[in-house]
């Protein structure tokens, strides 16, 4: 039986294994070896090619005023002949916490800095997450199809101010369209203070002599490469995401863009669409009771985009259409994402363990309210786990501890019977029915803790909160790695100190792979954040305190049980 218990040990570390593994393929590109596709069934959508207006691509949007003009859509009137004209200029506009620029081709918003975070490689720089440039393409667009009318292609004129003024809590821009296919398109941005949610309202006026029913799109796009600085050792979503509240959250990987098999709600009268990487994301949220179809394509060898498109319904000569909407480009702060809309904060990736992550931030948060220090919060979350689990660790280390009282018998008679297996497994079991010992106590505990330590590991791996927030001494950032492999090392000893408190098994070739175990798991966390090594080591020292305790109180003196090699 007490080679049960080790059969299991083995299992979950084979188990964890699997599952580091199948990240490393997640962050390669390729999909998931047991969830190879993350969202809901629902049927397979794609925008036909010819619907919405292609992005522009590396090339063409920084490129000069001939190749711009080159993509635009035929007319002929002469209000769009002096647009074509005009220079194409990017109007860079600012709040307090961001920083935007846009093309006046379209209207639309080609970069994003967010001023109160910084870069991860260059804290004297505002992280960048729209961008159009050689390493990156992240656009935020819209515009009409339907007809010859005016798209995120067409040429428009800003008015508005290009900074929030002193004292002022709104920034207006507008960007208004010539005349294109008798219908003009007005965009009306409308940037708040200490908001990353910006309202966006469409104005389609028919300046033409017949109705006309032009149909909005609003879409994302983005390449499909990974962040920038992301691990090689876990990986986190990088991808389009679409919420209904009929489907709820569903994310839709590149690579099935790809196969033309993504699966998403086609449709829907309520949600959002999003384009969510590590710790940002950005989203179309539309308002509840406007129906709309969604839609996710490749525009070329590694550009994409998932947005939605939704009726005007007939626009009479001479009048006015508006559409409302809303546009989040930001970081994902959990309690702010739950504000802006519904399953907005899905957009933080939990996983698997989103049931149980989700309660354990909410803790967590509340311990960074009483200590102040994201650092002091997850070790006094650790403390708490602990405590919480502290009658079913007592009965865990009471076993082994009972274990290792008896384990020179065990030894003893192994050595006697070692050429009579079934009978060397007749009298273990008499053994254990005499002392009273469960050889599976040890490990179940362990085995239901899973899922906890688990789910901790997301949510702090997921956290933007945990960036570019300090602890103590050198470490200054828990998302970042420690710089100088001070933590890693010491969860290393604390690793090797735990595995030498454990009875040693009998079998000379286990107790060896007992300690290399801990030696291969360590080799990961010299790349984990800090924030979770300082978890791994608040976990590993309360672990032996306990340990210690118990053994003692069991009559059980601690030694050191070392492995001869």
């Amino acid at each position: 039986m007490n080679d049960i218990r080790r059969t299991i040990l083995w299992v979950v570390f084979a188990f964890s294994l699997i599952m580091l593994w199948d990240h490393w393929q997640v962050y390669n590109g390729r999909p998931s070896t047991f969830f190879p596709n993350a969202s809901a069934p629902a049927g397979a959508v794609s925008a036909p090619a010819s619907s919405v207006p292609a992005a522009a691509t590396p090339a063409a949007v920084p490129g000069s005023s001939s190749g711009a003009a080159a993509a635009l859509p035929d007319a002929s009137d002469s209000a769009l002949a002096q647009a074509q004209a005009a220079p194409r200029e990017r109007i860079e506009v600012s709040t307090d916490v961001l920083k935007l620029v846009f093309d006046t081709e379209g209207g639309s918003i080609v970069k994003s800095e967010f001023l109160k975070y910084p870069a991860q490689d260059h804290p004297d720089q505002p992280f960048v997450l729209l961008d159009t440039s050689q390493a990156r393409v992240y656009q935020a667009q819209s515009g009409l199809i339907g007809g010859p009318f005016p798209n995120h292609k067409t040429p428009m004129r800003f008015t508005g101010e290009h900074a929030l003024a002193d004292g002022a809590n709104e920034l207006v821009l507008r960007f208004e369209s010539p005349e294109q296919g008798g219908v003009r398109l007005n965009k009306i941005y409308t940037l708040k203070r200490g908001s990353y949610v910006i309202d966006v309202r469409h104005e389609v006026v028919n300046a033409s002599g017949q109705a006309v029913s032009p149909r909005l799109y609003m879409q994302l796009v983005r390449d499909g490469n990974k962040p920038e600085g992301q691990s090689s050792f876990y990986s986190t979503f990088t991808g389009p995401a679409f919420y209904t509240d009929a489907k709820k959250f569903q994310k839709v990987e590149f690579a099935s863009i790809d196969k033309v098999k993504a699966e998403f709600a086609p449709s829907a009268p309520d949600g959002w669409v999003a384009m969510v990487q590590h710790y940002f994301a950005s989203a179309w949220l539309l308002p509840a009771g406007q129906a709309h179809e969604n839609f996710a394509r490749k525009i070329d060898a590694n550009l994409y985009a998932a947005g939605a498109i939704s009726p005007t319904g007939a626009v009479a000569p001479g009048a006015t259409y508006s559409a409302e909407a809303r546009l989040f480009i930001g970081p994902q702060e959990e309690k702010m994402l739950e504000s802006i809309a519904p399953g907005l904060e899905l957009v933080k990736d939990y996983g698997l363990f989103a049931i149980l992550s989700k309660p354990l931030y909410w803790l967590l948060d509340i311990l960074h309210g009483v200590f102040g220090n994201w650092g002091w919060a997850i070790v006094a979350l650790v403390v708490l786990i602990k405590v919480v689990f502290y009658p079913l660790n007592a009965k865990a280390y009471a076993s082994m501890a009972k274990m290792k009282a008896i384990n020179p018998k065990i030894t003893d008679m192994r050595e006697r019977l070692k050429d009579s297996p079934q009978q060397m497994q007749m009298e273990m079991m008499r053994i254990y029915r005499e002392e009273k010992v469960n050889p599976l106590g040890g490990c179940l505990p362990i085995v239901i803790q899973m899922p906890i330590f688990l789910a901790l590991f997301y949510m702090l791996q997921s956290s933007v909160e945990m960036r570019g927030a300090p602890w103590a001494l050198w470490i200054h950032d828990l998302s970042a790695k420690d710089p100088y492999f001070i933590l890693p090392v010491v969860m290393t000893l604390t690793t090797l100190l735990q595995t030498a408190l454990n009875p040693l098994p009998p079998d000379p070739l286990q107790a060896k792979m007992m300690w290399f175990m801990p030696l291969v798991f360590s080799v990961m966390f010299f790349f984990f954040p800090s924030g979770l090594v300082v978890y791994y080591i608040t976990n590993n020292i309360l672990t032996i305190a306990q340990q210690w305790i118990i053994n003692t109180r069991m009559g059980v003196p601690p030694q050191f049980n070392l492995p001869k090699f």
